[in-house]
């Protein structure tokens, strides 16, 4: 059953049924609702679909990039690369560690991911980590950042908030750098409402995530319910990142689900890119190159040069088709304006042409028929 919208074709929509209901009931009834047995059991198996040593359930993916930085290291004085065109929360993160984020430029209308080229050249000694993100699902290079980073010493956190499921070279998204971020918001591939995860392969990065996600104690509330301990100590001054059982029993119903619905996400935005690639100028980014395999979180469309987006986005919400933009490249908002950063002139070009079209795995081949007859009538 799919949430009600106002709009004809929403930008993403949850389909929630029996299954997701009687698993949210089963841990009201018990009484349990903090972190518990289920969030242990969706650790376990989200770490195993990704081939992580270690998995840890967080409130978002915020706090996932958070207790990441922190873990590599990451504080006062310290540089961290980040491409621009993000969400701002990879920069806000960077500045709540003390570091800077310096930006760094993207590929080009054919690939919106990081330029391997513009990071290095944005290496300095100060560089501590490079954030990485897969944009909307789709691998980076990652064979070359982590090569750059080895040569540096500077530690490699992937944002996979996009990218669960997806593959670089046959290794999974989020686990072939030091540390992975993903996300659980309503509008991801594996949603939840909120929530996230953090996954690495370092047992010496683990350890510290696992005590500064629960504010740096040495036993939690569940193990002494269980009477596995009487008290704790307190290690280091950490936080209340915790995701909660409900949203947990949730997460494990749409882990079992995701390869079938990265499927759909798949044939989906392969009816968008044989329909509107090419077409009155529009160009669909990521065409693909047979070294990776995406989640398919997003499908945008790069308008041509001479496009009025706003006008572009009016007319398709006209038709009730909503759209979005991701996203406003983070060097243009007020708040980091003021950090001088290195020309970004590929961001700067690509960014405002830019539309999300709608995505989810249960939308219909007849709504997608009416997005691309409303993107087409648009565009001419």
């Amino acid at each position: 059953m799919p949430t009600t919208s106002y709009w004809a074709v929403p930008l993403s929509d949850i389909a929630i049924d029996e299954e997701v209901e009687q698993a949210v009931a089963e841990v009201v009834r018990s009484g349990w609702w903090s972190m518990g047995p289920r969030v242990q059991e969706f650790e376990t198996e989200f770490g195993r679909m990704c081939g992580a040593k270690a998995a840890f359930a967080v409130s978002n993916g915020t706090t996932a990039l958070h207790l990441a930085l922190l873990a590599v290291g990451c504080s006062a004085g310290d540089e961290v690369i980040v491409p621009s065109l993000n969400f701002v929360a990879a920069a806000n993160t960077i500045v709540h560690v003390g570091a800077t984020p310096v930006f760094c430029d993207i590929q080009g209308t054919h690939d919106l991911n990081l330029d391997v080229s513009s990071v290095e050249a944005a290496i300095t000694p100060a560089t501590r980590a490079i954030v990485v993100l897969h944009y909307g699902g789709h691998p980076c290079a990652m064979d070359e950042i982590v090569e750059l980073a080895a040569q540096h010493g500077i530690a490699v956190i992937e944002d996979a908030a996009h990218a669960p499921g997806a593959r670089w070279r046959g290794g999974m998204c989020g686990t072939l750098g030091d540390v992975g971020c993903f996300s659980f918001f309503s509008n991801k591939n594996l949603p939840v409402g909120e929530g996230g995860m953090v996954v690495t392969d370092s047992e010496a990065l683990a350890d510290r995530i696992r005590l500064l996600r629960s504010h740096g104690m040495t036993k939690l509330t569940w193990d002494r319910h269980r009477g596995h301990a009487h008290s704790y100590d307190v290690l280091v001054p950490g936080f209340n990142y915790r995701l909660d059982e409900i949203r947990a029993a949730i997460g494990l119903v749409q882990l079992r689900r995701l390869e079938e619905q990265n499927a759909a996400r798949a044939r989906l935005v392969a009816q968008y890119r044989a329909a509107l690639d090419g077409v009155a100028g529009i160009e669909m980014p990521f065409r693909g190159n047979g070294e990776s395999q995406s989640a398919h979180h997003l499908a945008v469309i790069v308008l041509p040069e001479e496009s009025r987006r706003v006008e572009f986005q009016s007319r398709l919400a006209e038709a009730g088709i909503q759209t979005s933009v991701h996203y406003p490249p983070i060097h243009s908002f007020s708040a980091y304006r003021t950090i001088t950063h290195r020309p970004l002139p590929v961001t700067d070009m690509v960014a405002p042409r830019l539309v999300t079209l709608p995505l989810y795995p249960h939308m219909g081949d007849d709504q997608v028929a009416a997005v691309v007859r409303a993107v087409v009538l648009a565009a001419s």
